[in-house]
């Protein structure tokens, strides 16, 4: 249904899964649609390799990356959509309903990047510092009075979604738009050179006495969003954090 690029250039990343049989269902949905990639970031369980609900999708279970956190796991990715609920959070980046997703993840892909779809814990969901990593939050249409789906399902929509309609569409809407040279095309920031700025940014205002301490987190947190509302340029990226080492270096002499 889709290209070998698009479907090598899509990674799928379970947060906290606390059931080995989800872990195998969200496999078995990959395997349905052709995706391949999959993240799984500080599992409770350690035997969720060996999900026997995985049916027909065991190598991919077998050959997913275990992370320890979600920084790691996204950090080679330059479009980073969280999923979840609107009921019980505020959002605090741009979110689009999941069959508006395929337009922004074609546009991505077009520009060479790469995307990742991440999904939360079951009982709780993406935490307010997991969403602060992503770059848009999609939601899946529900009905108000049960808007929680179970997490190999909440994949298996998402990923049907994305590789059966939405996606697709968008690729071929959007083919006539790519530039026929790839020097015309600035790779984007992944989000590795977005956290290397943060980092650097937050050194930089803890050397200046910015803000206390008890501030510091908050200050991450905000900066983390910005970073990635800014959409930039991984050329960009690299002259900001050029910029920061240096101030930081007159500080701290």
């Amino acid at each position: 249904m889709l290209t070998d690029a698009q479907l090598d250039a899509l990674n799928v990343v379970l947060v906290s899964p606390r059931n080995p049989l989800n872990i195998g269902a969200a496999a078995r949905a990959m395997a349905n649609f052709g995706f391949s990639r999959l993240a799984v970031v500080a599992p409770y369980e350690e035997h969720w390799r060996e999900a026997k609900s995985a049916i027909g999708a065991s190598d991919l279970l077998q050959n997913a990356r275990r992370t320890e956190s979600l920084a790691e796991a996204v950090a080679d990715c330059t479009l980073v959509v969280g999923t979840g609920t609107l009921d019980h959070r505020r959002p605090e980046q741009a979110v689009v309903a999941l069959p508006d997703l395929g337009p922004h993840i074609a546009a991505e892909l077009a520009r060479s990047g790469r995307v990742a779809l991440v999904f939360g814990p079951e009982k709780r969901g993406l935490t307010r510092d997991d969403l602060a990593l992503c770059h848009l939050l999609v939601e899946i249409p529900t009905d108000s009075r049960q808007p929680s789906m179970n997490l190999g399902q909440a994949v298996a929509v998402c990923l049907y979604e994305l590789a059966a309609r939405s996606l697709r569409s968008a690729s071929d809407e959007s083919a006539a738009h790519i530039p026929h040279s790839a020097a015309d095309q600035a790779a984007p920031a992944s989000s590795r050179d977005l956290d290397l700025v943060a980092a650097v940014v937050t050194e930089t205002m803890q050397a200046a006495n910015y803000s206390p301490r008890a501030m510091q987190k908050a200050n991450r947190h905000d900066l983390d969003l910005l970073l990635r509302r800014l959409k930039l340029e991984q050329r960009d990226a690299r002259r900001i954090l050029g910029l920061f080492r240096r101030i930081l270096w007159r500080l701290k002499r």
